[in-house]
């Protein structure tokens, strides 16, 4: 994977241990050190859709509240996101729904 100066570094071959959504939380709070990180995993809800796999662990949604998001555009912040959890999708996960919102933002919309 070609990395901009600005993209994450995430190690190629991390080990995957634990189950995803705690891998999932370990990669976030290293590299974005979030203020409320929220994870959940939806994937029932997508039962017998595209990705979709016996035992889950294929779709989630995930708020993230940090002030590394703060003068990055909403794209930029879900691309630096899945740049991060690359090896993921690559071993399962098929989507994410995400809320990435700077600790400002998140104020202005109630979310604490």
């Amino acid at each position: 994977m070609t990395q901009s100066d600005n993209s994450p570094t995430v190690p190629v071959n991390a080990p995957q241990t634990g189950d995803r959504k705690t891998r999932i939380a370990r990669i976030l709070e290293q590299d974005l050190q979030p203020e409320i990180l929220r994870i959940e995993d939806e994937s029932h809800r997508h039962a017998g859709h595209g990705g979709w796999r016996e035992g889950g662990e294929t779709h989630y949604d995930i708020v993230v509240v940090a002030s590394a998001f703060t003068g990055k555009s909403r794209i930029d912040r879900q691309r630096h996101i899945n740049a991060l959890l690359a090896e993921e999708f690559n071993t399962g996960l098929h989507a994410l729904a995400l809320t990435t919102l700077t600790p400002a933002e998140a104020a202005e919309r109630g979310i604490a």
